[in-house]
């Protein structure tokens, strides 16, 4: 069944607000957060890496222990029926806090290159160890799915403002003032390294599918409406091949 789209836009704008949150403090602009169906939102957090100066501060963490805090009694409950809204793919690290603490979804503005465990690198929501038992695997979290895209440019954005500030942390200034802030290129998403065409038309809807075939930009309008038109102007179901 297809998926109430606009939902998830809005809560991933809320996330992005939250990264703007950061940029204005000079803090890495990656910011996350926690919805319940039930709760709402019950955790907002953001990148803390540059203020503590401990690169483990990541947002996705800063947010669960919100979340410990808060519902003390029952937080593994409550985060088996959680999705998370994150604006940059999440790293390795946190990709495996995700799948160990029962996530049930996660969605993800642009993809994390270097370091990315949803797919960009390496898939740790789906995969198991190479060596691992099938009876092994029923120990496992049976793992979560992820869903990129959504406001992947806005991330960017966000990434590139913040790589042209001067780093007061930094040992060494590197001077940037000549640096221009490039806002017309984009590295394109491969969807299929983080789903597959199955799952991202039951999100989307079939007429869409060409989005995932040609690796495009979501595109939203102001309420959260997809606004990708076919590249032939036909949505609808080609029919099967006899």
């Amino acid at each position: 069944m297809v998926q109430d789209v606009s939902k998830h836009y809005h809560y991933m704008q809320e996330a992005v607000n939250v990264a703007e949150s950061a940029l204005k403090e000079r803090e890495v602009p990656v910011a996350c957060i926690y919805v319940h169906p039930t709760h709402g939102i019950i955790a907002r957090a953001f990148n803390q890496t540059n203020v503590t100066l401990n690169g483990t501060r990541h947002a996705e963490f800063e947010a669960f222990r919100q979340i410990r805090e808060k519902f003390q009694e029952n937080w593994q409950d409550i985060l088996i029926e959680t999705d998370l809204y994150v604006t940059v793919e999440p790293c390795i690290m946190c990709a495996s806090l995700l799948r160990q603490i029962g996530i049930k979804r996660v969605f993800f503005g642009c993809a994390n290159e270097r370091f990315g465990g949803n797919g960009s690198v390496i898939n740790v929501n789906r995969d198991y160890p190479r060596f691992t038992k099938d009876y092994d695997k029923e120990r496992i979290s049976k793992g979560y799915c992820v869903y990129p895209g959504f406001l992947a440019k806005d991330a960017i954005m966000l990434l590139r403002r913040f790589y042209l500030l001067e780093n007061e942390k930094s040992p060494t200034t590197i001077g940037k003032k000549q640096r221009k802030l490039e806002e017309n290129e984009f590295p394109k998403l491969n969807y299929s390294e983080y789903l597959s065409v199955g799952e991202f038309v039951d999100m989307f809807g079939y007429e869409f599918e060409h989005v995932y075939n040609n690796n495009d930009f979501l595109q939203f309008d102001q309420d959260g409406q997809l606004l990708n038109e076919h590249p032939t102007g036909d949505s609808k179901r080609p029919k099967k091949a006899e």
